[in-house]
């Protein structure tokens, strides 16, 4: 379980540039990850019964007018990535987009949500200024998932002609999951399982665009305004100290504004209107949310954070830090640890506990060589 330090692909230039550079520098990768991801829904294990491979693509190829409407560089970005790759760009919605995707795919089939279903379980913190040393607030997590996804794991050091430029936690093919642009403002999420999925915008097309924001606030409103495809809890601070915490169903998004205590969220619900379109999980995936959404809480409950805190956090044993074990093969692929008002950020690619931190810079010259992990 032992990794280098995380992958960093430089992107920069236009959307097309960009995706271009992605998929050209893995698309073998891109491939494999693509067939690996279709194959699984056409198996009819994530979706309650076996789908043909056309028919998993035709729902994908709905889904492609929502992401252009939602935002049309990143939609040429996708579709960059997925031709320089050598896939589709419907194949290039389920690689980058899979649990919302399966989402999906469940409300278009009718199929309920299988209790068997792994999906990624990852375990988000907000810490507020005042919880911070010097008064720095800092946002971290976990990226938690079956552990055939760890290796794809890649660091996305972006420069965008018409976005602020931006450090992006992801994995191959896929254009952001986690990430702190270069204005402070930080974009986590955690994945819930819905009964509304709708052939809306991936949730990894929204983290990117809420990206482009200068402030939590108007990362927000992207957010509230986007027709999500499927179910996740999104995560936003910025460098003044506001966040907010969303949990964001197609049909319905419940809003926690940040407020003196820290925000601890796992992979289940915590509000009624949510709730009611949640999706029933695995009693043991259930059990584990919870469990680290108590551990979390216990581990925020008092004292001044640095990175060192919430590095060790996301190394807890008791329950955050998962390593892959049977039936469910699930471990903490990767993590990331981001200070909004410094512009720190620091990653690890697989499991916190036996992989190291590495400090990522923005500057495109700047790389993991030499520096002394954590």
């Amino acid at each position: 379980m032992k990794r280098p330090p995380i992958r960093i692909l430089d992107l920069a230039g236009s959307s097309a540039e960009m995706g271009r550079t992605h998929g050209h520098s893995h698309s073998d990768e891109i491939k494999a990850y693509t067939d690996e991801r279709v194959n699984l829904v056409a198996a009819g294990g994530w979706t309650d019964g076996p789908i043909d491979r056309a028919d998993v693509l035709d729902i994908a190829d709905s889904m492609l007018d929502a992401h252009r409407i939602f935002d049309e560089e990143l939609f040429t970005e996708l579709v960059a990535t997925a031709e320089a790759a050598g896939i589709s760009p419907a194949e290039a919605v389920v690689v980058g987009g899979f649990t919302d995707f399966v989402d999906t795919v469940r409300a278009q089939v009718g199929g309920r949500h299988p209790d068997s279903v792994v999906e990624d379980d990852c375990t988000a913190v907000i810490v507020p200024n005042h919880r911070g040393v010097d008064g720095r607030g800092y946002y971290g997590q976990t990226w938690d998932m079956h552990d055939t996804a760890t290796d794809h794991v890649l660091l996305l050091r972006i420069r965008p002609d018409h976005a602020p430029a931006a450090l992006v936690f992801t994995t191959t093919g896929c254009v952001g999951q986690i990430g702190m642009n270069e204005l402070g403002v930080c974009v986590g999420i955690n994945n819930l399982v819905c009964t509304d999925g709708t052939p809306g915008v991936a949730w990894t097309s929204v983290v990117r665009g809420m990206l482009k924001a200068s402030t939590a606030k108007e990362a927000l409103d992207i957010l509230l305004a986007a027709d999500l495809a499927g179910a996740h809890n999104y995560l936003i601070f910025d460098a003044d100290g506001t966040g907010f915490n969303v949990e964001a169903m197609p049909s319905v998004r419940k809003t926690t504004t940040l407020a003196t205590e820290p925000i601890v969220h796992t992979n289940h619900t915590l509000h009624p209107e949510t709730s009611a379109v949640q999706a029933d999980k695995d009693a043991g995936l259930l059990a584990s949310s919870s469990s680290r959404l108590a551990r979390g809480r216990e581990l925020v409950a008092d004292g001044l954070f640095d990175e060192q805190r919430l590095i060790g956090l996301t190394r807890d044993p008791e329950a955050i830090c998962q390593v892959s074990t049977e039936p469910f093969h699930i471990e903490s692929s990767g993590a990331a640890i981001m200070c909004p008002s410094t512009r720190d950020f620091w990653a690890c690619w697989g499991p916190p506990s036996h992989n190291d931190y590495v400090p990522i810079r923005f500057a495109s010259t700047a790389n993991v060589e030499g520096v002394v992990p954590l």
